[in-house]
């Protein structure tokens, strides 16, 4: 990452995907084991991939900055260091390098590479995961795979397409305005 400082339309940029993460990370489904299915890992990875891996991961970084100082933006209207070293603490941390792997991916033209990087940001987003929450429940890691892994990844898939699909058309848009 270079040392430049960021201009306006970039802080709002990172602001704007901001707000959406935090949007996303109220549209939840419970899921057993207390690990709820959201979509904010798809807001996490439509971050990287269209704001580039600078902006990206801090967006993912300003969000986890604020839920940890207690700003109710993780899901269901939660914050705190207590969910931060709770069952979905993982996941949470894990998302700056998420947005770096996917923002690495955006860059790319061939969409194998892109695709590629989005799985790469995916199974970061997954160890991370997957680590805390077998360390806070005391689970082996098979346990905590078998819990917290193999349930989210049909959706997880089905995210990556999303955002490929989704993060293109947003990517051609702002380059045409000349916003990115």
């Amino acid at each position: 990452m270079d040392n430049k400082k960021l201009s306006i339309s970039e802080m709002c940029q990172i602001g704007s995907f901001v707000a959406i993460i935090i949007v996303c990370a109220q549209i939840s489904i419970p899921m057993p084991y207390g690990v709820p299915m959201t979509l904010q890992t798809f807001a996490i990875l439509l971050a990287g991939m269209v704001l580039g891996p600078k902006k990206g991961t801090i967006a993912a970084l300003v969000y986890v900055l604020l839920g940890a100082i207690g700003v109710p933006v993780f899901t269901a209207f939660a914050g705190g260091l207590g969910i931060i070293f709770g069952r979905t603490g993982g996941f949470i941390l894990a998302f700056p390098f998420v947005a770096l792997a996917a923002g690495i991916g955006g860059r790319r033209k061939n969409i194998f590479w892109l695709i590629l990087w989005l799985v790469i940001g995916t199974i970061i987003l997954f160890i991370g995961g997957m680590l805390m929450f077998s360390f806070v429940t005391s689970s082996s890691l098979m346990v905590s795979f078998t819990l917290v892994v193999v349930p989210f990844i049909p959706t997880e898939i089905i995210k990556i397409v999303m955002v490929i699909v989704l993060g293109k058309v947003i990517k051609k848009a702002l380059n045409r305005s000349g916003i990115i």
